[in-house]
């Protein structure tokens, strides 16, 4: 993987998020830079938008994985609950 294009590799569905999320944290610097062309500002913008998905889904499916175990009164565990984070 190319660290210094990260639109180079058009496939963000296998990245792990640390990946995704350092490649989008790359496409805004060189965005914010505004020293990229036109055309390549509109493709690495895209590839953000994609990337950024991509990390939306993987948080959401973290979060849906953290439960908090019920316990009964005496104790005991009863079950497993979605973690109420708020």
């Amino acid at each position: 993987m190319n660290a210094s294009r990260p639109d180079a590799n058009p496939s963000a569905g296998d990245l792990p998020f640390e990946e995704a999320l350092g490649q989008l944290e790359e496409i805004v610097r060189r965005l914010e830079r505004g020293d990229v062309p036109l055309d390549e500002s509109v493709a690495i913008y895209e590839r953000g938008e994609v990337l950024k998905r991509h990390c939306e889904q993987l948080l959401k499916r973290a979060e849906a994985r953290i439960q908090r175990i019920t316990l009964t009164a005496d104790g005991r565990p009863d079950g497993v609950a979605p973690l109420d984070v708020s």
